[in-house]
């Protein structure tokens, strides 16, 4: 239980303080909140390059400390702020522990007005914040219980872009060809990945469309290699022999269907390898700690057992190249127990054995598992399921194709996800965007296909 004091129960000297340790989180979400976005305290390139040589924490927020402890812990719920002075002293550092302090060094009885020294110091007993404020204290006594902190979720997607980018500028500079760039979005999303540096883009398609849309959109394509054909069909067969002759070591699809594009690249034999090809795509979700890889959700309609097995191989293969040692691969069914008449856990379960018999290489399998089971610590503790994956998920394997799209936009429209993906499998990978991806989602999965291509994956069959 709480309480709060009112001005009769308080007396010159009376003191109380509230402690808190700032973490990346606070900043970003003040940043949210206020719409303080200045570089300072979000950038640490731009904070390099400040006197203070990294980032800092908003003023503001260790002001707020003092907000929050007037309001809530002393006086408490009641008090009415009148005034506050603030002189800001030292900068606040992220891992920085304050401790914010009030004193009470006047009292008003005709007013019933407080007047109290605010102070916010640091860890190392500097103070990094004082001044002076003045309060109408609470007239009436106030008790309760512990209140409800409101949860708050800091997903920052542009953030998780840059650090994907980033994680490719040691890598060779991707040379890509752009099948039928004929859209807004997939042009600029190709050029967009070429001023980042990520890829060196071969435009295949009809070039006076190509051309008319740069104009219209005011992009330039100087220094941008056009590969002129007549229609959709010859731009992904371009593309494709491109591919198979070693002249570009990628293929993004452009405004085509993807039936158009697999069509061609599944017939040029020297493309092919011993590994069925694959989509995964790679999500950024807010609720959710860790990136997350769903496959197939694009590629093969109902796979088989064997083609479920070389899918899953192809997202193990692909975690490796995004830095995770053993992949947690959660096979997805409707329940968590085997049911003969449901074919997808006759098929997780057959999958796991596959795994224990190495069949199945580098990654930890687990299913039949529901999707609450798969990703959620709290769902498997409810249902007492004892899994090293289970709730800790890197990857899911779903069903099927229907499955599997229905639950990737699902993340993306509801859950406010970011995606990016690949078909993997092929002797390159194939950034295979849908039609209504942004730029960055094509920007995404350019920086995808660049770590893959830098990996220099071979696809071998399974053993």
């Amino acid at each position: 239980m709480s309480q709060n004091r009112t001005f009769d129960e308080i007396k010159i000297g009376d003191s109380a303080s509230l402690v808190r340790t700032l973490q990346r989180e606070d900043v970003e979400a003040f940043a949210a909140v206020t719409g303080d976005t200045n570089p300072a305290h979000l950038d640490p390139e731009y904070a390099r390059t400040t006197q203070f040589r990294t980032v800092i924490g908003h003023g503001m927020w260790a002001g707020s400390m003092i907000s929050a402890l007037l309001g809530t812990r002393f006086p408490g719920p009641g008090t009415i702020y009148l005034q506050q002075s603030f002189k800001f002293t030292k900068p606040v550092r992220i891992g920085d522990t304050l401790t914010a302090h009030v004193t009470v060094t006047a009292r008003d009885e005709e007013s019933r007005r407080l007047t109290l020294s605010t102070e916010v110091f640091n860890q190392k007993g500097q103070m990094v914040l004082g001044g002076e404020a003045v309060i109408l204290a609470p007239e009436k006594k106030f008790i309760s219980g512990q209140v409800e902190t409101p949860q708050l979720t800091v997903f920052d997607p542009e953030a998780r872009l840059r650090e994907l980018i980033a994680r490719g500028q040691e890598r060779p500079v991707l040379r890509c060809a752009v099948v039928q760039p004929c859209d807004s979005e997939s042009l600029r999303g190709a050029l967009d990945a070429v001023h980042a540096g990520i890829l060196q883009a071969v435009l295949i398609g009809p070039e006076a469309r190509i051309r008319a849309v740069a104009e219209e959109q005011e992009l330039d394509l100087s220094g941008i290699e056009v590969v002129a054909v007549a229609h959709s069909h010859a731009a992904a067969e371009k593309a494709a022999q491109m591919a198979a002759d070693g002249e570009v070591a990628a293929i993004m699809k452009g405004s085509l269907h993807t039936d158009e594009l697999m069509h061609a690249i599944l017939a040029e034999p020297r493309l092919r390898t011993g590994r069925r090809m694959s989509h995964v795509f790679h999500f950024d979700v807010p609720m959710y700690g860790k990136p997350l890889l769903i496959t197939d959700a694009a590629l093969n309609i109902r796979p088989s057992l064997l083609e479920k097995a070389d899918i899953v191989q192809n997202a193990i293969d692909f975690a490796h190249v995004l830095g995770v040692e053993q992949p947690k691969v959660a096979i997805l069914a409707a329940v968590e127990t085997i049911n003969p008449i449901m074919q997808a856990t006759l098929d997780a379960a057959a999958l796991c054995k596959m795994a224990d018999r190495r069949q199945i290489q580098g990654g930890l399998l687990d299913g039949p598992l529901a999707f609450d089971n798969a990703i959620s610590p709290k769902a498997v503790a409810i249902k007492h399921i004892d899994s090293q994956v289970a709730g800790r998920a890197d990857i899911l394997l779903v069903p099927d194709l229907e499955a599997g799209n229905m639950l990737a936009k699902q993340l993306e429209y509801l859950a406010g996800a970011s995606a990016s993906g690949l078909v993997l499998g092929a002797r390159i990978p194939i950034i295979l965007t849908s039609r209504s991806d942004g730029s960055n989602e094509r920007l995404a999965s350019a920086a995808l296909a660049r770590l893959v291509a830098a990996a220099g994956l071979t696809w071998a069959p399974r053993e």
